[in-house]
């Protein structure tokens, strides 16, 4: 019997930032349609995962390998890796003075289109599309022609970083704590949508530090990250292990 390649597969990787060694040996598998829950400590390498694998130029791999899809995604340009169907969400998404969020998602989705063999959309086509998946998720539809998250509370930045998820329909999402600074309707949107793109194939990693999200995510598996390794993997009990004891008692406890 022969098994499917994991859609994302890391091997020892190693990261440094600004001259500092931050992951220090990361070795994971995301089959197609898998949900996988980082969690860990404040600067145990979440974040860092997450824009390394993104192509982020501040972050500098010095070892090991990820392949995507069966590339070589190290050896790929951020442009081309999200052309493939790679989405990485921002913990904290910027603003982008000047640039309209409809004209900036629609350039965007175009290029995953154009790499997918589809015909590009166009104003009306797009529009039509974006105003009914941005009401679904609950950000205002005057948020679309304004500069992308120019004047956007942490709740509509987050919704937009969804509403950007749900028109790209990526093969892979990596989404930096989005429930952060959301309400409970919003809170629901992301479970809604994750479940929503799940059973059309999207994988997922998520972080996240709230355990009831991550029980409405229903996760195949959570893995705790220490001072840029993956200290432990598990399921849905490891993280209401760590709801109850916190990071330091639960890595005492492996120690003993």
């Amino acid at each position: 019997m022969t098994h499917a390649e994991p859609l994302l597969q890391v091997r020892d990787l190693r990261v440094d930032v600004g001259g500092r060694h931050v992951l220090k040996s990361i070795s994971l598998d995301v089959p197609a349609g898998a949900l996988v829950v980082l969690m860990g400590a404040n600067g145990s390498g979440k974040s860092t995962l997450g824009l390394t694998l993104a192509g982020h130029p501040r972050y500098s791999v010095v070892g090991g390998e990820a392949r995507f899809a069966g590339q070589d995604l190290l050896a790929m340009s951020p442009e081309a890796r999200a052309r493939a169907g790679l989405f990485v969400s921002f913990q904290a998404p910027p603003e982008i003075p000047g640039v309209k969020n409809n004209l900036f998602i629609r350039t965007a989705l175009n290029a995953v289109r154009e790499a997918r063999g589809e015909a590009p959309l166009d104003a009306f086509d797009f529009l039509g599309d974006a105003r009914a998946t941005a009401t679904r998720l609950g950000l205002p539809e005057a948020m679309l022609a304004r500069p992308v998250n120019d004047g956007f509370s942490g709740g509509e930045r987050k919704r937009n970083e969804l509403l950007q998820l749900a028109l790209l329909r990526p093969r892979l999402a990596l989404l930096d704590e989005i429930d952060s600074g959301m309400d409970v309707d919003g809170s629901r949107a992301v479970v809604e949508l994750v479940q929503s793109l799940r059973a059309q194939g999207t994988a997922f990693v998520v972080v996240s530090h709230y355990l009831h999200l991550i029980e409405s995510l229903q996760p195949d598996a959570v893995l705790r990250l220490d001072q840029g390794c993956i200290a432990e993997t598990g399921d849905l009990e490891l993280a209401r292990q760590i709801e109850r004891t916190g990071f330091a008692r639960t890595a005492d406890a492996l120690e003993v």
